[in-house]
């Protein structure tokens, strides 16, 4: 995986000053801002990234219900960013805590950066509470939302099953599958590559303020998705290969070597008394 200033701005070393703890520069730069070693200056990381996608919502109960009959439609009359957990989505976020809780203590976020939707703002309440409850981080640790965490939007196919798509918009299903998921970017939507490109902002906000933290993002499939397309630099090819990100599963990246590797991707061990 390559430095996280290639990932994040293609150059291929990073411009940030290198970080000892907590944020802190170090004090070996010259004054022309390189290092007194003449080496390009560290990449300042979190130490540890942890991303997770929201709890079941009562939209994806639906979703399933529609694929399965072929239906034409939902029974969502909400926007998308006010559609809540489902009962089994909030014990999911609630087994999320548990394995917050359960992690080494230097693993364990101390923030927490949070889409603004509703489901994502349940999950990341509920699993502050449970582990907030078993001990393991303070009660008042605070959630950041921040809207470039947002799921992809969809544009005139929001809220529509598959079923609907063929039906009402044919050219824009056959567009869809010509261009791929990457680059096939709905009316009034995003592609995901759109989604890529505010999910690397982000990624530069939380390296900068987080570093040398553990941090927390809750987000959506589709977010966390393209947060693993950028640090891990993955193809089209390789991207289109991977499955759904599961509800209130856990990917992890370690910072080492002046890289944010990756030490598990979409686990949901910790959910299996729930489901």
């Amino acid at each position: 995986m390559a430095e996280l200033g290639t990932t994040l701005n293609g150059q291929h070393q990073s411009t940030r000053p290198s970080v000892a703890t907590h944020g802190q520069a170090t004090n070996s730069q010259a004054s022309n801002g390189q290092p007194a070693n003449g080496q390009p200056p560290a990449v300042r990381l979190p130490s540890v990234l942890i991303a997770t996608r929201h709890g079941e919502s009562t939209a994806n109960v639906e979703f399933q219900l529609a694929e399965a009959a072929g239906a034409l439609s939902v029974p969502i009359s909400c926007r998308d960013a006010d559609i809540p957990l489902s009962l089994h989505g909030q014990q999911q976020a609630q087994a999320l805590g548990r394995w917050w809780a359960a992690l080494p203590s230097a693993d364990r976020p101390r923030s927490v950066w949070c889409s603004p939707y509703v489901r994502t703002a349940e999950t990341a309440r509920i699993a502050l509470a449970q582990a907030a409850g078993l001990g393991a981080v303070p009660v008042t640790l605070a959630v950041r939302h921040d809207e470039r965490l947002r799921d992809r939007e969809l544009g005139v196919l929001e809220m529509l099953p598959k079923a609907a798509i063929e039906a009402k918009y044919p050219e824009e299903a056959a567009r869809r599958r010509k261009m791929g998921e990457l680059y096939y970017r709905p009316p009034g939507g995003e592609s995901w590559a759109d989604v890529a490109l505010r999910v690397r902002s982000l990624l530069r906000d939380v390296c900068e303020e987080e570093a040398g933290r553990p941090v927390l993002l809750v987000a959506h499939d589709c977010t966390v998705l393209m947060l693993r397309y950028a640090l891990d630099r993955l193809t089209e090819e390789r991207l289109m290969t991977l499955g759904p990100v599961h509800n209130c599963s856990t990917s992890l990246w370690r910072a080492r070597d002046g890289r944010l590797r990756p030490s598990h991707w979409n686990e949901t061990g910790h959910l299996t008394v729930t489901d």
